[in-house]
């Protein structure tokens, strides 16, 4: 086994949920939750653990779990998302990740944090800052994770909702972004794409690495260089500025 991936389930409400940087155009509950099935079953099918925290029925964006929660090594930074509306999303996370044994530190007023917005390389740790995390935010993270050994960078964001939605890494240690939305010099061993779902990936494991159906090019640029890409549908997910993080 890989470790444990927390997932929730979409709300009943999924289609209220925010939109920033894109229009908003209507989304199919039942759809999504079948491919939120298939997106947790494809984790499964590479050796991850699902864990399922608590659903949230009321919070519309409850299913993008990442926001809610940084976790390093031992210690779950819980988040203060910038969105006021999904600060209620927290509390069920947070009794989940203890319930795994984590230790628990917040992010405490004025700052806000996204946990889309943190990006974990090694002992490098890059922090967007934009809409939804503040350079407070980033400093309490830089304060949390000092004692685990790690440097955290914040990176300036462009028009866009997280630094996770620009870029991500990729196994050996390359990063798939789009120069337009984040400074490419900020990453070492670069490698701009053109779609926009192909800036974010998850590693899985060996050569395994997560990516959305709408890059098909990336996907066979990956296949091209050694990866194995695992292609999930989230297109409903897409239209509320989510990725496969």
């Amino acid at each position: 086994m890989n470790g444990t991936v927390l997932v929730r389930a979409p709300s009943s409400r999924l289609a209220e949920g925010i939109v920033t940087h894109i229009g908003r155009t209507p989304v199919d509950v039942a759809l999504a939750r079948a491919q939120h099935a298939a997106y947790a079953g494809a984790l499964a099918a590479s050796g991850w653990m699902i864990r399922q925290a608590p659903a949230a029925e009321d919070c519309p964006d409850s299913v993008f779990i990442e926001d809610t929660v940084v976790v390093c090594e031992d210690l779950a930074v819980l988040a203060r998302p910038g969105a006021p509306a999904r600060r209620a999303e927290v509390a069920g996370v947070a009794g989940t990740v203890r319930s795994l044994g984590l230790r628990t530190a917040r992010i405490r007023e004025p700052g806000t944090l996204d946990g889309g917005d943190v990006l974990q390389a090694g002992h490098t740790v890059y922090a967007g800052r934009g809409g939804r995390t503040n350079a407070a935010g980033i400093g309490q993270l830089r304060a949390l994770l000092a004692p685990l050994g790690r440097t955290v960078i914040a990176v300036p964001l462009g028009n866009v909702l997280h630094l996770k939605s620009a870029v991500t890494a990729l196994p050996d240690g390359t990063y798939l972004l789009l120069p337009q939305l984040v400074p490419a010099g900020l990453f070492p061993s670069a490698r701009p794409v053109e779609e926009e779902g192909g800036c974010h990936v998850v590693p899985l494991g060996e050569d395994r690495v997560l990516i959305a159906a709408s890059a098909p090019r990336t996907a066979e640029f990956l296949d091209d260089v050694g990866f194995t890409p695992v292609v999930v549908d989230i297109s409903e997910f897409e239209k509320l500025e989510g990725c496969v993080t």
